[in-house]
């Protein structure tokens, strides 16, 4: 993920009914949104949004049921009008834009998947995802191509004739994924796109997003009323509560420090081992061979850490693999001079940001440590089953230490 700002907020407030500026005043004067309805009417969707989003970001909006969240969503390309404030995308000022501009922001930068799969039920699979594509007046040839290749993409390779209604609401939003994708967006805005399916259908789609957006590397605005699905998704996770942003942060920093009562509440009873990751838990691999080396500098430095296997690096610190004392020792014995038919390749390892939720098992199947790598297979750090439980135990001592200061400063604010 870049630094770069694609997606720009400034100031942005979105008021339902006439006269919007009597609302604005009235929030600035501390008055509730319910109270402002119940005396003008008029209806607070966002008030005073300010964000910036990053390229290849996931960057999910959260909140319950009227916080504002798929409002300021879309806002974000004009499908509704902000009152006032700014809207910034790769630069250009969306609210700004005149219909034309608007409208090929919409073919061509944006690609929008909603809670509905909305697809047309008398067109076939692959008529669906081209149907962007045939509005853009792309010849018939090249979309349908395009729309195989975004077919293969989502995993629903060999399904192009078949009808909506044939398939499972899974397969329906894999194919409103599709034709989000076929135009080539920069940028996926995704209203609760996954809030409608089954729960086990919804994980696999969110590891199937996940999976999409390592190859892809999009900019995705993902709105969801759901923590655990913020938590897994989320590069950074905005939480809006009354059409404001009440905090905005990482996963772990929305965790561990909630900035207000409300988020705190919101966030209470998370199970931590599901946002705790392998890059928190991991020990620094300060004892390595490398493949220059044999049994016996292996076996030194086994013995002066005192651990009976080490994992053997290039001098890129490239994993290779691990070596046993035990297979060091026999090595030895035979007057092997080389790790390399000694070394183990079949070994388990993980990425930084494997949930450890998900290494129980692994653990568990294992009777070696794990090896934390980085995408290019680059050692980062070892997990073993004692680091597991120390993350976990030391996590559960700072969210006790954490409440007893939000009580403290309750009690001396009453």
């Amino acid at each position: 993920m870049s630094q770069k700002v694609m997606i720009k907020v400034n100031g942005l407030n979105k008021i339902f009914g006439p006269n919007p500026q009597r609302a604005i005043t009235m929030i600035a004067d501390g008055e509730s949104k319910d109270r402002i309805q119940e005396k003008t009417g008029l209806v607070v969707g966002v008030h005073d949004a300010s964000l910036e989003i990053y390229e290849g970001e996931t960057f999910v909006v959260m909140g319950l049921s009227g916080s504002g969240k798929s409002t300021l969503l879309r806002c974000l390309n004009r499908l509704i009008e902000p009152t006032s404030g700014t809207v910034e995308i790769d630069g250009r000022d969306v609210t700004g834009m005149n219909h034309e501009e608007l409208r090929d922001l919409r073919r061509h930068e944006t690609g929008m998947v909603f809670q509905g799969f909305a697809l047309f039920p008398h067109r076939t699979v692959l008529q669906n995802i081209a149907f962007g594509l045939e509005i853009q007046g792309v010849e018939k040839e090249e979309r349908e191509q395009r729309a195989e290749e975004v077919l293969t993409l989502v995993g629903l390779k060999g399904y192009k004739d078949s009808m909506p209604h044939q398939l499972s609401g899974g397969m329906q939003q894999r194919v409103g994924l599709a034709r989000a994708l076929a135009s080539g967006p920069d940028i996926l805005l995704m209203d609760e796109a996954f809030s409608a399916l089954d729960p086990l259908i919804r994980s696999e789609m969110q590891d199937e997003l996940i999976d999409l957006q390592s190859k892809m590397n999009k900019t995705i605005v993902f709105i969801t009323h759901d923590l655990d699905e913020a938590l897994k998704l989320g590069d950074r996770i905005a939480l809006m509560k009354d059409g404001r942003i009440d905090q905005m942060g990482t996963p772990e920093e929305i965790l561990n420090s909630p900035a207000t009562r409300y988020v705190a509440k919101f966030v209470e009873g998370v199970d931590k081992a599901k946002v705790l990751t392998a890059e928190k838990i991991m020990k620094n691999p300060r004892v390595v061979a490398f493949s220059k080396d044999g049994p016996r500098v292996a076996l030194r430095r086994m013995d002066e850490a005192g651990i009976s296997s080490i994992f053997v690096v290039d001098r890129n610190r490239v994993l290779q693999g691990l070596v046993t004392a035990d297979a060091a020792h026999e090595a030895l014995r035979d007057r092997v001079s080389s790790l390399d038919n000694i070394i183990t390749t079949d070994i388990p390892t993980v990425s930084p940001a494997k949930p450890v939720n998900e290494l129980f098992n692994l653990m568990a199947e294992t009777k070696v440590p794990v090896a934390v790598v980085d995408e290019d297979n680059r050692l980062r750090g070892v997990i073993i089953r004692g680091a597991l439980i120390a993350g976990l135990v030391k996590s559960e001592y700072r969210d006790k230490n954490t409440d007893k200061e939000n009580h403290r400063a309750k009690e001396g604010q009453e």
